[in-house]
């Protein structure tokens, strides 16, 4: 019986060669194990470093669709959907966003987060239902991960996201030509070259560190870009559990120099919101004021410490 289509497709990504460094792997000592994955991790981030102005295109599509009032919607299967559900799932606590602002799908829904669902990648139908139902719009991106470049699912729900207007996105360690040749398209492909895997077709390692990186990426950059931090420093974190509460007392005291009781007296005030906090310290103003003024320096701490008495 001839091979398909498929076999070949597959055979030819280059997620799926057979990397030169460790073809004796298995007669390995473990630690000359250990010492070959860790050289291999070493090259990925140069890998994406390569990859720096298609990300920065990326973050000025999500800056600009936040703005709009639109979201970042992660698509995956596998370990690369794995992997938006841990970014948008931290987008809230760490940033302050309303928990639909970054959101993430992955093939075979919940269940899939926490055993594999193997077949369920092979529906590009299944992808689009899924974005269709979230009523994706031309304010929102779309972002695919996908190692291969190819999963059916994730590309089910790029075409569905290009058919409603919205912008998308495409992290793989695939490369552009191999993508071209498949006819895989997005506004923006984010191509990072890892090299085959320490184990041939394992992209839950070199790839998976790659994408992670690259959402990482994603969302800090467009969180900074939106006023989210204060220097190096998360300003915009939700007060949820009690770490979090100390950690904004923290950061009040760290900034502003006053003691704890006064950090604490402050954040009650503001209602838990540090930047209102922050601003009511530097700026010597009450809490109405503080949120007036972060409202005129579209929620920039920096700026709203510039803006005159309101």
């Amino acid at each position: 019986m001839p091979a398909s289509s498929l076999f070949y497709q597959i055979a030819g990504l280059p997620t799926e060669q057979k990397n030169p460094d460790t073809t004796h792997i298995d007669v390995a000592s473990t630690e000359e194990i250990l010492q070959l994955i860790n050289e291999n991790d070493s090259r990925v981030p140069e890998a994406v470093r390569e990859e720096l102005p298609a990300i920065a295109m990326a973050v000025e599509r999500i800056v600009e669709s936040f703005k709009r009032g639109g979201r970042l919607i992660y698509v995956g299967a596998g370990t690369s959907g794995r992997l938006g559900i841990v970014d948008a799932a931290e987008c809230p606590p760490t940033y302050g966003t309303p928990p639909d602002m970054v959101q993430a799908l992955i093939a075979g829904g919940r269940d899939a987060v926490f055993q594999a669902q193997e077949g369920a990648e092979d529906k590009p139908e299944h992808g689009a239902a899924d974005l269709a139902a979230l009523n994706v719009t031309h304010k929102d991106v779309v972002c695919g991960i996908a190692a291969s470049g190819r999963t059916p699912y994730v590309l089910g729900a790029l075409d569905e996201a290009k058919r409603r207007g919205a912008s998308t996105i495409l992290v793989t360690t695939s490369n552009r030509r191999k993508l071209a040749e498949l006819g895989i398209t997005a506004d923006v492909l984010i191509c990072p070259n890892v090299g085959p895997e320490v184990i041939m077709g394992s992209t839950r390692m070199k790839s998976g560190t790659a994408q992670k990186l690259v959402l990482n990426m994603l969302t800090t950059a467009s969180m900074i870009r939106l006023g989210k931090t204060f220097g190096n420093v998360m300003v915009d974190l939700q007060m949820t559990n009690a770490k979090l509460v100390e950690r904004a007392k923290r950061i009040v005291m760290d900034i502003t120099g006053v003691d704890y009781d006064e950090a604490s007296r402050v954040l009650v005030e503001a209602r838990g919101h540090v930047k209102t906090a922050l601003v009511m310290i530097l700026a010597q103003c009450d809490a109405d004021s503080a949120r007036q003024r972060l409202a005129a320096a579209d929620g920039f701490v920096r700026r709203a410490l510039e803006v005159p008495n309101v």
